[in-house]
């Protein structure tokens, strides 16, 4: 599933085409993906100026001039695709309907950004923008990683007392949002912190010091455009690089790449997913 980095990556490269312009026609060719559709959502949609694109947690949100806000999940396999761009910046020509291009969006400006999701696990709803915060996805979600409130202060309050491995930690939404797999690995990798120890025996120093190599690691993913695993593209198609720059990630068995270091990667299971880790460098 994609996580923080790809999702900023593809906000971006939706911001030029959408931001300002108007939905000329919303095409919703299905009932429902994850969820079942707003009721109405292609009229509501339809004639509507885009004011603006954000992203909270994993989640596009696009607010709208009516007052309602677009918001986006990508799932496992979702894609906002977006062609005939007038700016120049995707390709011109629009491609033929595909069979899961489950929400097309015809801007006025000559662009078309399609939803394609054939897993559909992605979600689409429109909340009101005033209360977008307090809905029951938005609601539960702790600080942004490269926000103000992500700070040394918020994460020792939140790992103190806690008895559950670090890895597990950092995966909970309410403590920290939009962080995943990857890049949590790729974090304490960095940081020198085995995903098995406890987060709150782990010194408030060492603590301290995973708030800007997180934000670090999470900045070079999305300048790399993102992790391409499996189905994640860009919003022009492309694939993201950050893969190749994984040091533990994926890398089970592979020599771990701090200079000096003799052993490889390993690989264990927490809570039904890999950490990848050196058992030398991390303790």
């Amino acid at each position: 599933m994609p996580e923080l980095p790809e999702v900023e990556t593809v906000r971006r490269g939706l911001a030029p085409t959408m931001e300002g312009a108007v939905i000329a026609q919303a095409d919703v060719n299905r009932p429902d993906l994850r969820w079942p559709f707003p009721v109405g959502m292609a009229e509501r949609l339809s004639g509507q100026q885009v004011l603006g694109l954000r992203r909270r947690s994993k989640y596009i949100l696009a607010d709208l001039a009516s007052g309602e806000t677009l918001l986006i999940h990508l799932g496992m396999s979702g894609r906002m695709l977006v062609s005939g761009d007038p700016l120049g910046v995707f390709v011109h020509e629009h491609p033929a309907p595909e069979k899961h291009d489950h929400v097309v969006l015809h801007m006025d400006n000559g662009a078309r950004v399609t939803f394609n999701d054939p897993r559909r696990f992605g979600a689409m709803d429109l909340l009101e923008t005033a209360t977008a915060e307090q809905h029951k996805l938005l609601a539960v979600l702790g600080p942004e990683p490269l926000g103000n409130a992500f700070n040394e202060d918020h994460l020792i309050a939140a790992f103190k007392g806690k008895n559950t491995p670090v890895k597990s930690a950092l995966l909970d939404q309410r403590i920290v949002a939009g962080l995943g797999n990857i890049y949590v690995c790729e974090a304490l990798f960095r940081a020198g912190i085995s995903p098995t120890r406890k987060a709150g025996r782990i010194s408030k120093a060492r603590v301290a010091a995973l708030v800007p190599i997180i934000r670090d690691v999470l900045a070079e993913a999305i300048e790399a455009g993102g992790s391409s695993l499996r189905d994640f593209r860009q919003a022009d198609g492309e694939l993201g690089y950050f893969q190749h720059r994984f040091d533990v990630y994926g890398r089970e068995g592979e020599p771990c790449r701090t200079p000096g270091c003799s052993q490889t990667v390993a690989r264990i299971v927490q809570s039904g997913r890999s950490s990848f880790y050196c058992r030398s460098c991390q303790s």
